[in-house]
């Protein structure tokens, strides 16, 4: 009789385990390629030609630097050629050399000044991208959610980057599992009409320096 008993027990138990397994719901993986996503949104394109745009104007503010501390370099060889003159006085000569020595000391202070200028505008830049990136993703973030609530997704995967191994985070998706376009679609439903973005200078450093005034350690 304890037996049976217990026998009823143990089935009680078994199909209690089986209604609440069948009760949880069915795991569904969606995955989406963030980078793709990134990189073709309309507000990354109009962000980088902003940057373009104020890289250009931080390179023609170097260009100025530039061609100021030129004029200052040639000032310190005509210098240099008077104190060398043999046909001025000592006095003239002494003079020409004390002065060359200040222009040396102009060109050094112009010289870090493009440096840092260049330095500043770096790291301004990148902090504008960083910002840009992380609201960007957190935007982002929030369409793929909601898109996958909308398909009745229950876990999303970024196939986008690789994991420390050095191998995709997503070895093999159905291509019906993946909503990298619906996502697009839906981030770029509000893209504005193209403008053309003007393109970006090569880059230029200080660009002026003579024989025995060296540039500043970076």
């Amino acid at each position: 009789m304890h037996k049976l008993i217990r026998s009823f027990a143990l089935l009680a138990t078994l199909f209690t385990g089986l209604a609440a397994l069948h009760a949880q719901p069915v795991v569904k993986l969606v995955v989406v390629d963030m980078a793709r996503v990134y990189d073709n949104h309309y507000k990354t394109e109009e962000q980088t030609a902003k940057f373009r745009d104020l890289e250009q104007k931080a390179q023609e503010q170097v260009e100025e630097y530039n061609k100021q501390g030129k004029a200052l370099v040639d000032e310190y060889q005509e210098l240099i050629e008077q104190s060398k003159n043999t046909l001025l006085t000592a006095e003239a000569r002494s003079k020409a050399e004390a002065d060359a020595q200040k222009k040396g000391e102009e060109i050094q202070r112009k010289q870090a000044e493009v440096q840092q200028f260049r330095q500043t505008t770096q790291r301004s830049l990148q902090q504008r991208l960083k910002t840009h990136r992380d609201l960007l993703l957190e935007e982002i973030s929030k369409v793929v959610t909601d898109i996958a609530k909308r398909t009745g997704a229950t876990l999303v995967l970024d196939k986008s980057g690789p994991t420390l191994f050095g191998i995709p985070s997503v070895l093999y998706a159905d291509p019906s599992y993946d909503i990298t376009e619906a996502v697009l679609a839906e981030v770029n439903k509000d893209r504005p009409a193209p403008a053309a973005a003007p393109a970006a200078p090569a880059a230029s450093g200080t660009q002026f320096t003579v024989p025995g005034v060296s540039e500043p350690k970076k």
